[in-house]
């Protein structure tokens, strides 16, 4: 192939690009530097004619795969009694200004259910997912489900979860996709610069996990290699300052939560009942659970035990009471995803 026609077919492949997928963008981009380099190609090298319109191809490919994702976007709507929704302008006009924003908001603001959606709205999610993690298994597959559900989409279409051992992720339609933060983690051991997401939401910074300062130390360097992935950082009120620090002042936006009425009731044991200073946290919990039991016909308790074996014991002891139109059911990390769901049927 002549110099001359290479050059030209070259730049028509770079005239495509940017109506591309980010991740056909990066391989195309690769092959053209290849070509480019070899200095010493034949003028009758059919392979190079053949590999320039393998590109073409599959760029054109792209590109259809790119307007499809842009036609299909799912319609958003929200629920104007979440607090975060009042600041929704500012947030996506956040986003689509700089390429870090942290999200500080208060229990109940709703900000892990519409954050995602809110990128949708700013134009993410075209290039590549949505990346959003959780700390828990169970929090990753039932924000999913919310999400879908707000969607009014089955789970697996544009919305989609991926755990350890279980991915609910569509190749083809998904936009959004739930995961734990273990495995964004692993996804950047594969693939450094993390590809196939445009947009990443870390949920919960606040807790400090080592997977969560482990993904922030990578994702710090990542940004400035890859300047169009943006990320959100959402946190408690707690430490938002040092993210911002963190990441070059990235902007914070505060958002208020939602609060409601709790009781509190302490649960005191009676001074020299020798039974009562022989019971276990088992026992006492159960006693608990009686007497709330006792006081109204409906409704849910959460009992809150330190260990697994604790949790065992008191399902096990709370079966043995019997309770009328009463399921008992443990919820601990080493469960399987399956039986942490039936918490939730």
């Amino acid at each position: 192939m002549k110099p001359n026609i290479l050059n030209d077919k070259l730049k028509k492949i770079e005239q495509l690009l940017p109506g591309a997928m980010h991740n056909t963008r990066r391989d195309i981009l690769r092959e053209i530097g290849r070509i480019r380099q070899n200095k010493h190609i034949p003028p009758d090298d059919n392979k190079i004619s053949n590999k320039l319109n393998s590109l073409e191809k599959k760029l054109r490919l792209s590109i259809d795969q790119k307007n499809r994702r842009l036609r299909l976007q799912p319609k958003i709507s929200y629920d104007e009694n979440l607090p975060i929704v009042e600041r929704r302008k500012d947030i996506i006009e956040a986003i689509q200004n700089n390429q870090v924003v942290i999200v500080s908001g208060e229990t109940g603001s709703g900000k892990t259910t519409q954050l995602p959606k809110f990128c949708i709205e700013a134009g993410r999610g075209i290039d590549g997912l949505i990346g959003c993690t959780q700390p828990r298994r169970i929090a990753a597959m039932t924000v999913a489900q919310r999400i879908s559900d707000e969607l009014r989409e089955p789970l697996g279409q544009s919305v989609g979860y991926k755990i350890r051992f279980a991915d609910r992720t569509s190749r083809e339609n998904a936009y959004i996709k739930l995961m734990t933060d273990g495995i964004l983690l692993a996804e950047a051991q594969s693939d450094r610069y993390l590809n196939a997401y445009d947009t990443l939401i870390i949920d919960e910074a606040h807790e400090r996990s080592l997977n969560i300062d482990f993904i922030l130390g990578i994702l710090r360097n990542l940004l400035r290699k890859r300047k169009d992935l943006k990320l959100i950082v959402t946190s408690a009120t707690i430490d938002t300052e040092k993210f911002s620090k963190a990441f070059d002042n990235a902007p914070v936006i505060e958002v208020s939560g939602r609060m409601f009425p709790v009781e509190v009731r302490y649960w005191r044991m009676v001074a020299g009942d020798d039974d009562s200073e022989e019971q276990t946290i088992v026992d006492r919990a159960v006693d608990a659970v009686d007497s709330i039991a006792g006081q109204y016909q409906s409704g849910d308790i959460l009992v809150f035990m330190p260990t697994e074996h604790d949790i065992r014991e008191t399902c096990e002891t709370l079966e043995g009471r019997k309770y009328r139109h009463t399921i008992v059911l443990p919820l601990y990390a080493r469960l399987s995803a399956a039986d942490q769901m039936k918490v939730f049927s």
